[in-house]
C-alpha cells in the first residue's frame, strides 16, 4: 500500500500551469540553449549569428559583422533582406515581433523564404530574447530603420520607425545583453567566438565576418574571416602544422536538392581528425553525414587498393580504423529540411543525405586515386602500417584489460585506493612523484579518495600509436587504476572513480606532464572529457606569513594583494611552493583537497578542431610552430620563479 503521509491529497484542473509567452525558456534554458553554463551563453550568440548566415545561404548577404561591447552586451549586423516589419495575419503584431516573441515562429517552415537554413525550429532568436535582460532589434527594410526594445521577452513599447536608410541598404543588427539571473557566467570569452567565427567562414565560401570586441583598453580588438577556398582551406588550416602526403581532395556535388562538400587530406600522424557540418552547423556528435563519408572512405581505398594489386587477394581488406589513421577531413551538407537530435543540433539524422555523400566521396575520390597513383599508393602504404600497428595495439590493449581483470582486487600496486565503491562518490588523484604521493597520501580522505604516483614523464602519445602507447608502463597503470578501457574499447560504465584529477607541481616540469597527461586523455579517452570526469587541481603557489597569521595565494596578484591586506612586507615571509612535496600533508589537505576549500578546473572541449589543432602544434613533430607559439606568448608569462 502506498504511504499517503504528507502527500497532496487532491489533484485538479487548477494543478495544471500554462506557461505564456517565452516563460517556458526561462524555466527550462536546457531544453533551447543547452543550460545556462559558458558554453550555452556562447550559444546564444551562436543562435542569432545562424539566422545571419541563412541569409548568406540564401545568397542575399555577403557580410556579418559582430562586436561584444563594453558593457559586456553582444550586437551582430547582416546585411541581408532583414526581418519582416509587416502585421502577422496569425498573430496581429509585426511579424519581427512575432519572431522575436513567439516559439517556433519563422521564416524556415517551408514558405519558401529559405532554400537552405541552420535555425529551423522556429526556436533561437526568441529563446535569446527570452534569456536577455534586454535586447533591441533594428531593421532596415523598404527605406526605413524600424526599431524595438525588450527586457525578459516582453516587448518595451510597439515597433516604431526611428530614420530613413542609406541607399536602400537593407539587414537586421540585434543587440542583447544575457540575463545574469539566469546564466552562471556572462563574459563572452574573445577566443571561443574567433574558433566558432572562423569555422562559419570556412563553411561559406565568400562571406566575410567581421569580429571585434570594444572591452580593451588600447582601441577594439578585431579579426576579419574570409576564405574563397571553403572547405579545402579549412583542412589546410588544421594541417598546418602537419607534414601532409597530398593536396586535398575536394568533393562538391548536388544530389536531389541536397548540397554535399567535403574536403580530404592525409598527414604523417597517427590520429584522425575529421569534423561533420549541417547547413554550417557544427554537429559533435556526427550523424548520417559522417557515416556516409567514412563508409565511402573505407569502401573506395580499399576497392582501388584491390584494383591495383595493392592488397592480395588473400590479404583481409582494411578497417574503418587503419582508412582514418592520419586523415584530416571536412564533410558539409547543406539540405532545405535537416532532421537534428535537438534544438541544440549535435546530431544530423536524415537518412537519405547517407547514401548521398557516400556517393558523392566515392566517386570523387576515386576519380582523384585514378589521377593520382602516386599519391593513391601514399595512403595504401600509411593504411598497410595502420593495419600492423592496430593488430599490435589490439594485443597490447588486450593485454593491459586482462591483467586489469586478473589484478582486480590489487590493481597497480602504486595506487593507494579508497574504500568507498561507488565510483559516483570516488576520486583519483594522478601526482607526479613519491614526493608529492606520499603527501597526497597522508593528507587524503581514505573514505573517498585515491591517490595514483606517476614516475617521471608519460609517454608524449601525439607520437605514438596506440600499441607503443600501451607499452608504457605509467600509462598502463593509469588504464587499469581507471578500469574504462583505453581507445576504442573505452567503457566508462567501468569507470572506478568519478572525478579524476590531475596534480602536478606549479613549475615548467608540472606543466609539461600536465599537457601530456591532457594530450592522452584528448587522444585516447575523449569520452572522460565530454562526461565532465576530468579536473586540474589548484594548488597555491604561495603561503604568506606575518606573525601567527597564514594565508594561501593562487597567482601573483593574489599574493601582492595579501601582502598590501597585511600592511606591507614588513613583517611578512613569502613562501614560494615549487613542489606539492614541499607541503606537509595537513597543508595539501587544506588548500587542494578538501572540497570544502580547494579549487578545481573542469576540462572541457569547446571546440574539438580548435582543441585539435592546438595538441598537434604543442605536441607534434613540427618544431617551428611550437617555437612561434612560445616566442608570441612568452611576453604573457611574467614572474615564473623556476
Amino acid at each position: 500500500m502506498v504511504d499517503q503521509v504528507n502527500r497532496p491529497n487532491h489533484y485538479t484542473a487548477d494543478d495544471i500551469q500554462v506557461l505564456e509567452g517565452l516563460e517556458a525558456v526561462r524555466r527550462r534554458p536546457g531544453m533551447y540553449i543547452g543550460g545556462t553554463d559558458i558554453k550555452a551563453l556562447h550559444h546564444m550568440v551562436y543562435e542569432v549569428v545562424d539566422n545571419s548566415i541563412d541569409e548568406a545561404m540564401a545568397g542575399y548577404c555577403d557580410r556579418i559583422a559582430v562586436t561584444i561591447r563594453k558593457d559586456g552586451s553582444v550586437t551582430v549586423q547582416d546585411w541581408g533582406r532583414g526581418i519582416p516589419v509587416g502585421k502577422h495575419k496569425q498573430t496581429g503584431k509585426s511579424a519581427l515581433e512575432t519572431v522575436m516573441t513567439v516559439l517556433h515562429a519563422g521564416g524556415k517552415f517551408g514558405s519558401g523564404a529559405y532554400k537552405v537554413s541552420g535555425g529551423l525550429h522556429g526556436v533561437g532568436v526568441s529563446a535569446v530574447n527570452a534569456l536577455s535582460d534586454w535586447l533591441e532589434v533594428e531593421v532596415r527594410t523598404d527605406g526605413k530603420v524600424h526599431y524595438q526594445r525588450y527586457h525578459r521577452g516582453v516587448p518595451q513599447g510597439d515597433l516604431q520607425v526611428i530614420g530613413q536608410t542609406a541607399n536602400g541598404e537593407t539587414g537586421t543588427r540585434t543587440t542583447f545583453f544575457p540575463d545574469t539571473t539566469i546564466f552562471e557566467e556572462t563574459e563572452f570569452r574573445f577566443e571561443t567566438l574567433e574558433q566558432r567565427f572562423r569555422e562559419m567562414a570556412f563553411l561559406n565560401r565568400g562571406l566575410t565576418i567581421e569580429f571585434s570586441d570594444e572591452r580593451t583598453d588600447n582601441g577594439a580588438r578585431f579579426m576579419s574571416f574570409y576564405f574563397e577556398g571553403g572547405v579545402r582551406s579549412f583542412v589546410r588550416y588544421l594541417n598546418k602544422n602537419r607534414e601532409v602526403l597530398h593536396d586535398p581532395v575536394y568533393i562538391e556535388k548536388e544530389v536531389d536538392g541536397n548540397m554535399v562538400e567535403a574536403a580530404i587530406q592525409y598527414n604523417d600522424g597517427y590520429n584522425e581528425s575529421v569534423f561533420a557540418f549541417a547547413n554550417t552547423i557544427n554537429t559533435p556528435d556526427g550523424g548520417t553525414h559522417l557515416t556516409g563519408l567514412r563508409s565511402a572512405l573505407t569502401r573506395t581505398i580499399n576497392d582501388w587498393a584491390r584494383r591495383q594489386n595493392l592488397l592480395k587477394e588473400a590479404d583481409a581488406s582494411f578497417t574503418g580504423d587503419d582508412t582514418r589513421e592520419g586523415l584530416t577531413a571536412i564533410v558539409s551538407v547543406k539540405l532545405p529540411d535537416p532532421q537534428f537530435e535537438s534544438q541544440t543540433k549535435v546530431k544530423l539524422l536524415n537518412n537519405e543525405i547517407r547514401n548521398q555523400v557516400e556517393s558523392a566521396v566515392a566517386e570523387a575520390l576515386m576519380e582523384w586515386l585514378e589521377k593520382n597513383p602516386r599519391d593513391g599508393r601514399k595512403i595504401i602504404e600509411k593504411c598497410i602500417t595502420s593495419s600492423r600497428a592496430r593488430d599490435a595495439a589490439r594485443k597490447a590493449r588486450d593485454l593491459v584489460i586482462r591483467k586489469s581483470a586478473l589484478e582486480s582486487l590489487t590493481l597497480p600496486g602504486k595506487l593507494a585506493d579508497c574504500s568507498e565503491r561507488d565510483p559516483s562518490k570516488c576520486e583519483l588523484y594522478i601526482v607526479e612523484g613519491d614526493s608529492a604521493g606520499g603527501s597526497a597520501k597522508q593528507g587524503r580522505d581514505r573514505r573517498f579518495q585515491a591517490i595514483l604516483p606517476l614516475r617521471g614523464k608519460i609517454l608524449n602519445v601525439e607520437k605514438a600509436r596506440l600499441d607503443k602507447s600501451l607499452a608504457n608502463r605509467e600509462i598502463q597503470a593509469l588504464v587499469q587504476a581507471l578500469g574504462s578501457g583505453i581507445g576504442d574499447s573505452t567503457d566508462l560504465t567501468n569507470l572506478r572513480y568519478h572525478r579524476v584529477l590531475v596534480m602536478t607541481d606549479a613549475d615548467v616540469d608540472g606543466s609539461h606532464i600536465r599537457t601530456l597527461l591532457l594530450t592522452m586523455f584528448f587522444r585516447y579517452m575523449p569520452t572522460l572529457i565530454e562526461n565532465g570526469h576530468l579536473y586540474i587541481a589548484q594548488p597555491p603557489l604561495y603561503l604568506v606569513k606575518k606573525g601567527k597569521e597564514s594565508k594561501y595565494a593562487y597567482s601573483d596578484a593574489e599574493k601582492d594583494g595579501i601582502v598590501k591586506e597585511l600592511g606591507g612586507m614588513q613583517g611578512v615571509t613569502v613562501q614560494r611552493y615549487k613542489g606539492l612535496g614541499e607541503m606537509n600533508p595537513d597543508q595539501l589537505w587544506e588548500t587542494t583537497m578538501n572540497p570544502a576549500n580547494r579549487v578545481l578546473l573542469q576540462v572541457t572541449v569547446e571546440d574539438a578542431a580548435a582543441a585539435d589543432k592546438t595538441f598537434d602544434m604543442l605536441m607534434g613533430n613540427e618544431v617551428a610552430p611550437r617555437k612561434r607559439f612560445i616566442q608570441s606568448h612568452a611576453k604573457k608569462v611574467r614572474n615564473l620563479d623556476v
